[in-house]
């Protein structure tokens, strides 16, 4: 299988700017570079298909660049609704030094800041040497740009387009770039920089997209609520990136494993007939979080992290330390308790029951556990040798409730 081939059996493509490109991503030897602006200090799951892409270029004997937008990450690229909120500069720059550092420890690649060669140009070469290059028709027809109009859009965010052209161009002419590629929300973009370059050098470059990895509802692949689940994980732990990995729709989860696991044609379809067949043991699920955390975090994370989420099925909390309860909960939900209280006492502190009645009915009923025991004693005291560590104690409601005490 050629690596185009591959990459349209993955799903990884979408747009492609000249067909003579197939070859030239097949051949090898192509310099090209894909980007991302830094809007937070880590990079999210939502990323990660596209710079996967790096990685898969690389193997198939393309030279890689990254590029973290510490100019561009100052203006915003537009959305698709709304104007995006100013980030401070300060902030731009603590979170560029952030992504370079986490892109250069997970892929190893080189990394460029446009605002290097952004601080050498001033308004008026600005607008001589790109902005005459662009007509204004030719950028109000892009999507995007099309998208904005009725809602309004401003000239700073307008601009984004010359912006990340002028990105291509400089990185063609300095770095021997002549490939971009980016999610399919950049395909205006990149064309514009294609665009660019052939007008003002008469050199033809290329580029391509990949489609956005959404779940079955269209909704954006590792958002939850609004919450990103990123890379870095002091920011969302390898615990919590498998328990979102090995609960992911039925459905979607080959697709998945096509997008972001190197795992071959054949490894994947047989993951697809353990699916298809017993999808009750979710071999593939797994198979997703253990490619996905042992690439980011290491072998040990992910059955640190397997571990944790079998302690926690079978409810062995003493088999755990203080900060395993704090990967499998999260803080804002544990809750102050003292220590030689009532057990009823402590039910209703945590939030387990509403009354006191209903609380000894629970305790009464088997409905209780702590720290993975069963009680049913109502006069019972929590005395300070039932803390995990001498400082979280789990109560667990039924099957599936959970609260957590933390000691004062």
């Amino acid at each position: 299988m050629t690596l185009v081939e591959d990459l349209k059996w993955r799903g990884l493509i979408k747009d492609i700017s000249s067909p003579e490109l197939e070859e030239k991503l097949n051949k090898g030897g192509m310099t090209f570079y894909i980007g991302t602006d830094p809007t937070a200090d880590s990079l999210h799951v939502g990323h990660l298909s596209s710079f996967l892409i790096s990685k898969r270029l690389k193997e198939a004997g393309h030279h890689p660049i990254l590029l973290v937008g510490g100019g561009t990450g100052m203006i915003g690229d537009p959305r698709p609704t709304t104007e995006r909120a100013m980030i401070s500069k300060e902030n731009v720059r603590k979170n560029f030094e952030s992504l370079k550092n986490q892109v250069e420890q997970i892929f190893g690649f080189e990394v460029v800041n446009n605002k290097d060669w952004y601080d050498d140009i001033n308004i008026i070469d600005f607008l001589r040497d790109y902005g005459k290059y662009f007509n204004i028709n030719y950028m109000l027809d892009k999507d995007i740009i099309r998208r904005r109009l009725e809602t309004g859009i401003t000239y700073t965010e307008f601009s984004y387009m010359i912006l990340q052209a002028l990105d291509f161009k400089y990185l063609h002419e300095h770095k021997g770039v002549d490939l971009q590629c980016a999610g399919s929300d950049q395909w205006g973009n990149i064309t514009a920089g294609i665009d660019l370059i052939r007008k003002s050098t008469g050199d033809e470059v290329y580029g391509f997209t990949m489609p956005l990895v959404t779940d079955s509802q269209g909704k954006k692949f590792g958002k939850s609520e609004g919450n990103a689940l990123w890379l870095d994980k002091t920011k969302t732990s390898s615990y919590k990136l498998y328990q979102f990995f090995v609960n992911v729709e039925d459905s979607m989860v080959i697709d998945y494993l096509k997008i972001y696991t190197f795992l071959s044609k054949e490894e994947i379809e047989e993951y697809e007939k353990k699916n298809s067949e017993h999808p009750e043991l979710r071999e593939a699920h797994k198979a997703l979080a253990r490619e996905i955390i042992t690439f980011l975090h290491g072998k040990d994370e992910y059955e640190k992290a397997e571990k944790l989420a079998q302690n926690l099925f079978n409810n062995k909390f003493s088999e755990m330390s203080k900060e395993d309860i704090k990967e499998l909960f999260d803080e804002q939900d544990m809750k102050e308790i003292n220590t030689d209280i009532n057990l009823v006492d402590m039910v209703m502190d945590l939030g387990a029951a509403s009354s006191k009645r209903e609380a000894r009915e629970f305790i009464s009923s088997g409905a209780i556990s702590i720290n993975g025991e069963k009680v049913n004693d109502i006069n019972m005291l929590v005395s300070q040798d039932l803390f995990i560590d001498s400082t979280y104690i789990v109560l667990k409601r039924g099957k599936k409730n959970y609260y957590i005490g933390k000691r004062k």
